[in-house]
């Protein structure tokens, strides 16, 4: 569906434009066509396929979608390939935009996601002198968003994870503690697998070798590798706190095991005592003093009585019970 479908003439916006009209405004010089698609269909990409003279390639990759985060030169023009993320009751939604740029276009295609750009489009028009600069920059203003969406993601990954932290050392809390972690883990390789490659795309745009197209806006694009890094930095420190937090709460479980474990070897202890005298006694022998005497049997319970009692004061005493 089409979203917008705008010409820009020296950083101020010249005319909105029908699809139709494209091929006339990208033969003015000093203009490009800004167009934003979303959910487009295969019709919709064959179109603006004509009309802009994309790659076969890139046009693929666009129309088959899940794509992993990526740039890509095809001769004069930059195909890009950047994840949205979307949190839905805790679950994580994995959308993405393809953008195409030319020397006098950009067409952005969003696609399973309900982030729109809209105010990137306002911001680069309210600065016409960097919007000047042409399609690069606008390029680096979607990569600028679709960056600066990713920290309230981490922020609320980094709460979550300082949550789990506190209820480490809470009692019978380990087991249900692994599995929340398990699964910030797992969230935390969605966020890591959405920066990590476009980490490594940007570093071109910002080289000194980087596409002619982007060459106007190579320290904007170095601020979003700055960003990217800083993200990255900081994942690779919560994946780092999550598997020391693993070890932790199996630990605590190792320990929780092993109390419960003394506290049963301590009873079936005092028990073997009482189970040792009821034996002995209990032997069907003759020569037995004990059974002829007349005070024997509350005796025999008195000694199991105060073993089991000793025994009990004495695992009480080690920490056992």
């Amino acid at each position: 569906m089409l979203i917008n479908c705008v010409a820009y003439e020296n950083g101020s916006r010249l005319a909105d434009l029908s699809v139709e009209e494209i091929s006339d405004y990208l033969a003015k010089p000093d203009c490009f066509v800004w167009v934003a698609l979303r959910d487009a269909t295969p019709q919709e990409l064959d179109q603006m396929k004509e009309e802009f003279a994309l790659h076969d390639l890139a046009v693929e990759d666009a129309r088959h979608g899940h794509q992993r985060p990526k740039i890509e030169e095809y001769g004069d023009s930059v195909f890009a390939v950047m994840h949205l993320l979307e949190q839905d009751k805790g679950e994580f939604n994995v959308g993405e935009v393809n953008v195409f740029v030319g020397r006098n276009y950009i067409l952005s295609v969003r696609n399973r996601s309900q982030q729109h750009f809209l105010g990137v489009r306002e911001r680069c028009e309210r600065e016409p002198h960097l919007l000047r600069q042409g399609a690069g920059f606008v390029l680096y203003a979607l990569m600028d968003a679709v960056v600066d969406r990713y920290f309230p993601i981490m922020d609320r990954l980094e709460s979550e994870l300082e949550k789990i932290e506190e209820q480490i050392f809470a009692k019978g809390a380990a087991r249900s503690n692994i599995e929340r972690l398990y699964d910030l883990k797992s969230k935390i390789t969605f966020l890591k697998h959405a920066v990590a490659p476009m980490m490594e795309a940007t570093g071109k745009l910002s080289g000194g070798r980087g596409p002619a197209v982007c060459a106007n806006s190579r320290d904007y694009f170095r601020d979003v590798y700055d960003h990217l890094a800083r993200i990255n930095a900081s994942l690779d420190t919560i994946r780092d706190t999550i598997g020391t937090a693993i070890q932790v709460n199996l630990s605590m479980v190792t320990i929780e095991e092993s109390e419960v474990n003394k506290k049963l070897a301590a009873w079936a202890g005092i028990f073997a005592v009482a189970t040792a005298f009821a034996g002995i006694w209990g032997m069907n022998f003759k020569a037995m003093p004990e059974l002829q005497w007349e005070y024997g049997y509350p005796m025999a319970l008195l000694a199991i009585g105060t073993a089991c009692v000793a025994l009990y004061v004495h695992f009480r005493r080690v920490g056992w019970l």
